[in-house]
């Protein structure tokens, strides 16, 4: 790879890291907040792109004419040896992997299969926030799993909750609400559950979004892959919601 070749994959990557930075392709990967993080990452490869081929371009200015293979100096040792160039190693065409996988994979968000092979990841918090008003009470997958578990569902008493997240189905076919929660990228994602009973559609499709309304059950369940808690919910009503702006839940851990 020729430093023109170089400079063009650079462009072309860092081209490619501010569109996925710029639109929803991003959340695909990592969390919002990385986002202004991997807009820098595609400005400095772009300036990288174009500064190497303005250098390149200078040279070239410089020095147009070939320079002559200089003759072996006679005599023993080093002085006798004719120099040669060294060429640019050839895993740098391995910059065009990533960029291919930018431009022509878009893969979505981790859902049923991921979760269920996934125990949960439900931490424990510190303290509650107070729930807002209003009837019913719009609630992360987390939080209300925090809530019930944790809380005893002390806080959820005698209030109807809106929770959204896919489904999943295990292999009995019991079918739990879930949102994959991110530390930092798509790499680390794990799945806070909630397991549903009550008033479901007759036909659930695994990694369909439901918006889910209900109360509070002190019904608990474990996880089989990690033994954490799984708490139920149990809906009054559901109904399917498009895929959010941002699938993955990043409130897990505060």
């Amino acid at each position: 790879m020729n430093r023109q070749a170089q400079a063009a994959v650079l462009f072309l990557l860092g081209a490619a890291l501010l569109h996925a930075g710029a639109t929803d392709l991003a959340l695909r990967y990592v969390k919002a907040d990385l986002r202004p993080l991997l807009l820098a990452s595609g400005a400095v490869l772009i300036a990288a792109a174009l500064a190497t081929a303005w250098y390149e371009r200078r040279g070239g200015r410089r020095d147009p004419q070939p320079r002559p293979r200089s003759r072996p100096e006679a005599g023993p040792g080093p002085r006798g040896r004719e120099p040669h160039a060294h060429p640019e190693p050839r895993t740098a065409w391995l910059l065009l992997l990533p960029l291919l996988a930018l431009i022509l994979i878009a893969p979505p968000a981790l859902g049923s299969y991921s979760a269920l092979r996934t125990g949960t990841a439900l931490q424990k918090p510190y303290a509650y926030a107070p729930l807002p008003a209003g009837d019913p009470v719009p609630l992360s997958v987390v939080d209300y799993a925090s809530r019930a578990a944790y809380g005893h569902g002390r806080s959820l008493h005698g209030r109807r909750v809106r929770v959204t997240g896919f489904l999943a189905l295990d292999h009995a076919g019991r079918p739990y609400l879930v949102r994959m929660a991110l530390n930092c990228c798509a790499a680390d994602a794990q799945p806070v559950k909630i397991a549903l009973t009550g008033e479901l559609p007759p036909v659930l499709r695994p990694d369909a979004w439901l918006e889910v309304t209900g109360t509070y059950t002190p019904r608990l369940a474990r996880d089989p892959v990690n033994n954490g808690p799984v708490p139920y919910l149990k809906a009054a009503s559901a109904r399917p919601v498009p895929v959010p702006h941002d699938p993955y839940d990043e409130t897990w851990n505060t």
